[in-house]
């Protein structure tokens, strides 16, 4: 199965760490959030990384070359960042079967071949990946709304008044038929293309989308909290900050202290 990683964020509110790379690159643990991601996926037996590129695309293209670890990498430029279904249209002709999908500014030690493994079943179109959060956080997210049989009824984009508190985490799997809805969708309020009104569209159509919930954690790396929290997470995991791949540390690269850094989601 292939699997699509976006990874054309700036991390804006990551500086100076973004200011020569782009946010997948900052390091947590020793090496960029890209090979945790690569790793998890390499784990779930993707056969071929496509990764969406943009804001100094140069760095993850010059660093990662043409594979790891044995798999094969195909680079999609995402010219403008303008959403995440945009993002995973650069992809679409590349895409011919059931393919997994990875945002890649999360750090996951969580339960995602379960989330494969019913996508390989055949019954359902799409799984998704959901965590419970408390309900007063859950307006943040794209919220999951889902009914007895733990199939995803709707999706609504950080909403003030939240159907239930299941919201989508990072990690995805599809069939082909969500280029279709990505096609369809129109900008959100915020200007953007999202792939939760591409997902919401599937189910109008019909589409039968299972929710996995999450045994485990992840850590979307959001914010300069978060890639702390990410650190704290893999030490207790048994990986030991510094494990690097050949890159400067971040906070060496920079001179300064990551906490009082920043991030983005783009």
């Amino acid at each position: 199965m292939k699997a699509v990683v976006l990874a054309a964020g700036e991390g804006t509110r990551l500086r100076p760490l973004t200011e020569d790379k782009p946010k997948g690159m900052v390091e947590v643990a020793g090496k960029p959030i890209l090979t945790h991601c690569f790793e998890e996926l390499a784990a779930l037996g993707a056969d071929e990384l496509l990764v969406v590129v943009g804001y100094r695309q140069e760095v993850i293209i010059d660093h990662y070359g043409d594979e790891f670890e044995g798999i094969p990498i195909t680079y999609a430029h995402q010219r403008e960042q303008q959403g995440l279904a945009h993002a995973l249209l650069t992809v679409e002709e590349q895409i011919d079967d059931d393919f997994m999908l990875m945002l890649g500014d999360n750090v996951f030690r969580a339960n995602l071949d379960d989330v494969v493994n019913r996508q390989q079943e055949q019954r359902a179109d799409a799984a998704f990946l959901v965590e419970e959060v408390p309900w007063e956080e859950a307006s943040r997210y794209g919220v999951c709304d889902t009914n007895k049989y733990g199939e995803i009824v709707e999706v609504v984009e950080k909403p003030d008044d939240p159907p239930s508190n299941l919201v989508m985490t990072g990690f995805y799997t599809f069939t082909p038929a969500i280029f279709h809805a990505c096609h369809l969708v129109q900008p959100s309020d915020r200007g953007e293309y999202e792939i939760s009104d591409a997902v919401d569209l599937l189910i109008q159509s019909g589409r039968t989308i299972d929710a996995i919930r999450m045994d485990g954690w992840r850590v979307d790396v959001g914010y300069p909290e978060d890639r702390e929290k990410a650190e704290r997470l893999l030490e207790g995991d048994g990986v030991t900050a510094g494990e690097s791949d050949g890159e400067t540390s971040d906070a060496d690269a920079s001179g300064d202290a990551v906490a009082g850094a920043g991030t983005d989601s783009e």
